[in-house]
């Protein structure tokens, strides 16, 4: 139960609490904001008026300093803010401290110390590699062995409703005698899920499966934009470069772990067992995320997450195996979240089989690829204890003309 007044249909009730970092005009002074309902808490000033040294983590213009304080002070912080929100005691000095969503400006929610993308959903791996390898078998021998990623640009990951500037580089044009430069041809979107590091952790020493929980703080929506012409003619031998590397965005919310519990199911079952240190034992962290991607508006697929085969653990647990440490505000994401239906599939180069098929969009116009002027906002919600549905908001962007 909560004093607040909030619409029956809203994700950000008291079971979810995400947090990000906001403004209000005129003092235009980032710090951060928890979403409630339709509004955003400013958590720093409740705080300050209650006199709480919580204050001091949440006054800055990102949630680092949050996020490395670590388990403890998260479950304290929430455990603390639920109160605030359910306790009629606290409404007097609450309320004043809630900012409508219509009045705040959402920023980049942390200050982002590296990005690694990974390759975790089998329907996807499976439908490129029969794209891109025909008559070859279509997932790469190593995949079932562990989850597959590329090193991203940590300097190019934006917050959603920033405009995505259609990127130039070589691509090879069918036909043509060689390579020429010039505006993406192909330009795409990726539907992802994305996870937050909190704690870091020491150079050459691995982080277990089951410490998961103790160093990722939570989730977001990813949209890995992909210029799919110049990312064929780049890849081979070292993989995604330029085609990946103009821009990638994510929500302004970060959903707790904590929040997720309701959430958590089994992966699917799995081909072959995976080495020990993948070994994700008997409460794994696969995730029951019902994502959906709409095109100007107009709704063109609902991926479901429960189906990855990898889990966010796992790729954890992989990317440290070597010995990489991790850093306050890494950011990790999925891959594309693809189904095994038409309808669940996670990118334009699966849904229009690489542009052999474009779909219809609700205004009558088809699309192969995006176009400049297009829209793509990406949502998800989860399950909730009790019934309720919790939102991962939405990561949101309109391409615009190459410079």
């Amino acid at each position: 139960m909560t004093w607040l007044d909030l619409p029956p249909d809203t994700g950000f009730g008291v079971h979810n609490l995400p947090f990000g970092i906001f403004s209000v005009e005129p003092s235009a002074n980032p710090r951060a904001g928890v979403a409630t309902g339709d509004s955003v808490l400013d958590v720093a000033a409740v705080a300050d008026d209650l006199r709480l040294p919580l204050g001091e983590l949440f006054a800055e213009p990102a949630l680092n300093r949050f996020l490395a304080a670590g388990p403890t002070v998260w479950r304290e912080t929430r455990e603390r803010i639920t109160e605030w929100l359910t306790s009629p005691a606290h409404r007097a000095v609450v309320a004043p401290h809630l900012v409508p969503l219509g009045e705040a400006r959402l920023h980049l929610p942390f200050a982002v110390a590296d990005y690694v993308d990974f390759y975790a959903s089998r329907n996807h791996a499976e439908n490129v590699g029969a794209i891109f390898r025909p008559g070859q078998p279509p997932l790469p021998r190593n995949w079932l062995h562990m989850p597959l990623g590329y090193h991203g640009r940590a300097g190019s990951v934006v917050v959603s409703g920033t405009p995505v500037t259609r990127p130039n580089g070589q691509r090879r044009v069918p036909g043509a005698d060689g390579p020429s430069f010039g505006p993406c041809l192909r330009l795409d979107f990726e539907a992802e899920v994305g996870f937050v590091v909190g704690v870091p952790s020491r150079q050459g020493k691995p982080v277990p499966v089951d410490d998961f929980e103790g160093h990722v703080f939570g989730a977001c929506l990813v949209n890995d934009w992909s210029a799919r012409d110049i990312q064929s003619f780049e890849t081979v031998p070292l993989g995604p470069f330029l085609g990946k590397a103009f821009a990638t965005s994510v929500s302004a919310w970060v959903v707790p772990l904590a929040a997720l519990g309701a959430a958590r199911a089994a992966p699917p079952p799995r081909d072959l067992p995976p080495p020990p240190y993948l070994h994700d034992g008997q409460d794994p962290w696969g995730l029951d995320l019902s994502l959906e991607v709409r095109i100007n508006g107009c709704l063109v697929s609902r991926p479901p997450f429960a189906t990855m085969y990898w889990t966010p653990a796992q790729m954890l647990a992989h990317l440290t195996c070597g010995g990489a440490p991790l850093r306050t505000g890494d950011l990790f994401a999925s891959g594309t979240v693809s189904g095994p239906a038409r309808d669940q599939l996670g990118c334009l180069l699966e849904l229009t089989r690489d542009g052999a098929e474009p779909i219809a969009l609700a205004d009558g116009t088809q699309r192969a690829f995006l176009e400049d002027g297009d829209e793509v906002a990406i949502s998800a919600t989860a399950p909730g204890p009790d019934g309720a549905v919790l939102s991962l908001g939405e990561v949101r962007g309109r391409v615009v003309p190459a410079s």
